[in-house]
């Protein structure tokens, strides 16, 4: 008798043993917590044994016996057995995707997500996907081992009999109470807001666990997720507080003759009436907005954006005016691939233009199109519902896509990517924010059709084009590039532009590892794309009117996933992808005008490039709609917290770390280390904590509503 018909003569057995009638019921719960305690412990800086285990052990039991009673309500068992191995196989391949993803990107990616991308990867990076995929397959094989079990014993777990009615009733009873427990935990414990408001996949699975998660994500995709708590106008006092422009201190000079030594004869010019800087904001009537709508939501917004105190003009306001513009999203850059010898253009832009020493570029959970999104909008990367927030910005009102901005200033504003044309549907964000967009197969024509593209090639191949239409015709420019060859994986045979600069890699950097030299190689064309750049400006005389900004979108995470952080190689700073240390990275900002390096010392990050570039080029904006801030902005006191004071967000899986000009904060450890000579306040950490929160929500809030097209008029 083979076992498949040995289960069903136990099942059948009259009666039966009570105990054999309850083992079917304990398999999926066990599955659930098995599939969760695994993806838990193969996770890269997660903590194993937090408050957050109890809620996932709790769901856990919930979606397994929902599963068992689901099944055991199903008179055809023959169906019943179908469907509970279509549930393991879907766990298989459902948790495994997510081991992956956090394996390799450093985080966790929802449903809709994964569903919407899944064709654009295998399509656009099947090479990429094969590896991620071959490199992780033990921990595969760990989701696929229930799948095995399942295969032989399903008719003991699936059985053909029902069960007792009052076993029925005593597991149903179960389900009740670890559901309310688990519900009880989740909305009203210490991480509530992640599983309301604040929610989102990435911070959700681990906190409550994959298949929680999911759900709210389908309930919030379909009814929208609880609203935010927001600001009131309080009782007896003003809805808007008016600020008035700070003084910036100067010192009148002194003069001195020279020849007399009587101290009476040392005078000062007279004193100018000190002016304040103008703040850069726009003439908004949040108070008249407030007023005049009933949606709570939007009152609550008018209410804090009205209220945020606005940054400063400065010395480098309209510094720029009239200039042509290059920004650049580079893939995978970090401040370690600028070597002055092999790597020189990229290390003239970095060391002769502004020099800035505390820039960063945080990981936004949402990989490249996080990255670019906060470089092109000024605004924190995050979920809106399932999508990415620049997927969803694509749909809403955006009057500061510098692509539209310049191009309302009568400038050519093309822009280009030498990857595929809908990849991160930037077919639909980049024309959105203004731009007249290209990559390769749509508009863009590059020699070498190669994974990764040539960013050399591109270059070449459209630098031309608006160069020579501005000097033949005066017309200015802004072009925006994002970058491909520095993608990974960083390797000889996986990655077209190491291979291309094998030879010189190796040869510069004799002592790296493959993975190193293969990363290095890889940039090596995007420094060979700068250099053909900078030497057509030059040519055409037009290198002392062109800005160029380059940013990355992510640190190169590639080099640290097949086992061996090759990051901390190429960094040499002993760290991992939860300290702060591993998001430091270079922002380029030059002009062919700039003399001396500009060193700024001003905490930074990429979220502040566009409010930066504005203040610049002395566009009229309003300061108080952008999660960044103007780097050049002053600060009037770092010991206190102000909205408008530097501010650098490093989301970690712990939550958010911070860095501000007063020192840094690490959620992991929650210990905030104050800067040499510094001394803050007991209630700094906390008020600081809360603005990032609010940073963050307004900042997603601010595309879920659509908030612009409240504020200005769509043209």
């Amino acid at each position: 008798m083979n076992i498949w018909a040995k289960g069903d003569k136990i099942n059948s057995t009259k009666g039966g043993n009570t105990i054999i009638k309850v083992l079917p019921a304990l398999f999926f719960p066990i599955y659930f917590i098995y599939m969760e305690f695994a993806l838990r412990l193969l996770a890269k800086g997660v903590k194993f044994f937090e408050l957050s285990l109890l809620r996932i052990t709790l769901f856990s039991l919930v979606s397994g016996i929902a599963v068992y009673l689901i099944l055991e309500l199903i008179p055809v068992k023959i169906i019943s057995r179908i469907l509970g191995g279509i549930v393991v196989f879907l766990g298989f391949i459902l948790y495994g995707i997510e081991y992956c993803c956090m394996d390799f990107y450093g985080m966790y990616f929802g449903l809709g997500y994964i569903t919407g991308m899944s064709g654009k990867v295998v399509d656009g990076f099947s090479g990429t996907l094969f590896e991620v995929a071959s490199a992780r397959i033990p921990g595969i094989l760990v989701f696929f081992i229930p799948v095995i079990i399942y295969a032989f014993f399903f008719t003991f777990i699936v059985r053909k009999h029902k069960n007792y009615p009052r076993i029925i009733l005593l597991i149903f009873i179960s389900f009740i109470i670890l559901w309310l427990s688990g519900i009880i935990l989740s909305f009203k414990g210490p991480d509530n807001n992640y599983a309301t408001y604040d929610y989102e996949p990435n911070l959700a699975i681990q906190r409550y666990g994959v298949v929680d998660a999911l759900f709210l994500e389908g309930e919030y995709a379909l009814f929208g997720k609880p609203e935010i708590p927001l600001p009131e106008a309080q009782p007896g006092e003003p809805l808007f507080t008016v600020f008035e422009p700070p003084v910036i201190e100067t010192s009148a000079p002194s003069t001195v003759n020279p020849v007399s030594t009587d101290p009476s004869d040392v005078t000062s010019e007279p004193t100018p009436e000190p002016t304040p800087y103008p703040f850069n904001m726009t003439d908004i009537d949040f108070e008249s907005l407030y007023n005049d709508t009933d949606n709570n939501t939007i009152k609550g917004m008018h209410l804090y954006f009205g209220n945020l105190m606005p940054t400063q003009q400065n010395e480098y306001t309209g510094m720029f005016e009239g200039k042509n513009l290059i920004l650049i999203t580079a893939e995978a850059f970090s401040p370690y691939a600028i070597d002055k010898d092999y790597t020189p253009t990229l290390y003239k832009l970095a060391n002769e233009g502004f020099v800035f020493t505390d820039f960063y570029q945080p990981n936004w959970h949402l990989s490249t199109t996080g990255g670019e999104y906060a470089v092109m909008t000024g605004q924190i990367p995050q979920w809106i519902g399932s999508y990415n927030s620049f997927y969803a910005s694509s749909s809403k009102y955006m009057p500061y896509g510098l692509g539209t901005v310049f191009g309302n200033m009568g400038y050519n504003v093309p822009a280009w990517h030498n990857g595929d044309y809908t990849y991160y549907d930037r077919d639909k964000t980049h024309p959105n924010l203004g731009y007249d967009y290209s990559a390769i197969n749509h508009g863009l024509n590059v020699p070498t059709l190669s994974w990764p593209a040539s960013d050399y090639e591109m270059f070449c191949a459209t630098v031309d084009s608006y160069v020579d239409e501005c000097v033949n015709s005066g017309t200015p420019f802004h072009a925006y590039y994002m970058t491909v060859s520095g993608h990974c994986n960083y390797s000889w045979g996986a990655n077209a532009m190491s291979k291309r600069n094998k030879e010189s890699a190796i040869e510069a950097f004799p002592d790296s590892s493959m993975a190193v030299q293969a990363y290095m190689a890889a940039n090596k064309e995007l420094d060979l794309g700068l250099e053909y750049l900078l030497q057509r400006l030059e040519e055409a005389g037009i290198a002392d009117d062109t800005v160029i900004v380059m940013a990355a979108d992510h640190y190169p995470y590639g080099l640290s996933n097949d086992g061996i952080d090759h990051y901390d190689e190429l960094s040499g700073i002993d760290d991992s992808e939860q300290d702060i240390t591993r998001y430091r990275n270079t922002l380029i900002l030059w002009c062919g005008s700039i003399e001396e390096p500009i060193v700024v010392d001003t905490p930074c990050s990429s979220v502040d490039i566009v409010p930066t570039i504005l203040n610049l080029f002395g566009v009229e904006y309003d300061s108080r709609l952008f999660a960044g801030r103007d780097i050049f902005a002053p600060e009037y006191d770092v010991t206190q917290c102000i909205n408008n004071m530097p501010l650098v967000i490093l989301p970690m899986n712990a939550g958010n770390s911070w860095v501000t000009s007063a020192g840094q904060y690490d959620c992991k450890t929650k210990t905030f280390t104050p800067n040499p000579g510094i001394s803050v306040s007991d209630e700094y950490v906390d008020e600081v904590n809360q603005l990032v929160k609010d940073k963050v929500r307004y900042s997603g809030m601010m595309i879920q509503y659509d908030y612009f097209s409240y504020v200005f008029e769509e043209e």
